[in-house]
């Protein structure tokens, strides 16, 4: 099981932390994502890390701004937001890969766990 914490509403350029919290069974060995979703679009690829952290990848739109991170040792996944854009606005999902030592994927096809989500917004 997955649970996301930390959304909420920020302004223009600020910042917010998202938390993932894996329970049950454990994905420290499965590669990690972050999708999201806003209203009237389609649940798009945000960032992914690999099941030992050494590996990262982002979306164009996120990169530079957006950090992702995990703590296996916790059980849990971090996706630092900063300089956040209206455009940020959406549902926030975090994924777990169902294989072990798994690469870097942006599928979402690929991702069988995920979190119910939590709302980010951000004001102009």
């Amino acid at each position: 099981q997955l649970v996301e914490s930390g959304g909420g509403l920020v302004q223009t350029g600020g910042s917010l932390r998202l938390s993932c919290a894996a329970s049950g069974r454990g994905f420290s060995r499965s590669t990690m994502g972050w999708f999201r979703q806003a209203p009237g679009k389609e649940r798009d690829f945000v960032a992914s890390i690999t099941w030992n952290g050494d590996s990262t990848y982002y979306a164009d739109s996120v990169k530079g701004r957006f950090t992702i991170s995990r703590d296996n040792a916790r059980n849990t996944m971090n996706l630092q937001m900063s300089e956040l854009k209206p455009e940020d606005t959406a549902v926030y999902y975090c994924a777990a890969d169902s294989l072990i030592y798994g690469g870097i994927t942006t599928r979402q096809y690929e991702y069988e766990h995920w979190g119910q989500g939590t709302q980010v917004t951000v004001s102009s």
